[in-house]
């Protein structure tokens, strides 16, 4: 049966939102569910905002749809909305409908649980990342410097070590949303600014990680 769905979109940084890193990837992905299930899409909304934070302007004006046309909402991936227990649980017990693309039959037990795993996740990328900084930083290592280049190499070498068990942990990740959650944690590419996926693929490649 036929079924009006409302679609939501999220990207970490007004980059990432003009230039549709990712966005794309959602929406292809939203559209591409719509119509194996002949759902029509009748809103659009698009997120740029941080993760981190539950003001969700774009998100509130999507429930509104929801309500007003009793229309489902659909994100493309569960960690897109937000990766905070207590955020999901709100929108749980909001009693709007809502579907996730990557698991589309997920119960609310089940969003609850992957919602405490990628809470548990995202603790633990950040702790480690804390870490990380303080070892390097105690070893007298610069980071930030946009001159790469003039860093001696036992600088290098320190933030290679310092950048290999970061992503590790993401090895499951795309290249793109590798590079944003580097951004996210304000990791400093290698040449200062932000992280693109060639940059986080040059590195990996450099370091010997397998890049998905």
């Amino acid at each position: 049966m036929s079924a009006p769905i409302v679609a939501y979109y999220r990207v970490s940084t007004d980059k990432q939102g003009k230039s549709g890193h990712g966005l794309e990837a959602q929406r292809a992905t939203v559209e591409a569910f719509a119509k194996s299930h002949s759902w029509p899409i009748v809103a659009e909304f698009t997120e740029v905002e941080t993760g981190k934070r539950n003001d969700r302007p774009q998100l509130n004006a999507a429930l509104k749809a929801c309500k007003k046309q009793k229309a489902r909402l659909v994100i493309a991936k569960l960690d897109r909305l937000s990766r905070k227990l207590s955020f999901i649980t709100m929108l749980i017990d909001s009693n709007i409908d809502f579907v996730c693309c990557d698991n589309p039959h997920a119960t609310k037990l089940t969003l609850h649980i992957l919602g405490a795993m990628g809470e548990h996740e995202r603790d633990m990328i950040s702790k480690r990342t804390k870490e990380a900084l303080a070892a390097a930083k105690q070893r007298g290592v610069v980071l930030g410097n946009p001159n790469v280049g003039k860093m001696n190499s036992d600088a290098a070498m320190a933030r290679d070590a310092f950048l290999r068990p970061i992503l590790e942990t993401m090895l499951a990740m795309p290249l793109r949303e590798i590079a944003q959650e580097l951004n996210n944690r304000n990791i400093p590419a290698p040449r200062g600014g932000a992280w693109g996926a060639t940059s986080v693929m040059r590195v990996m490649k450099r370091l010997g990680i397998a890049a998905k």
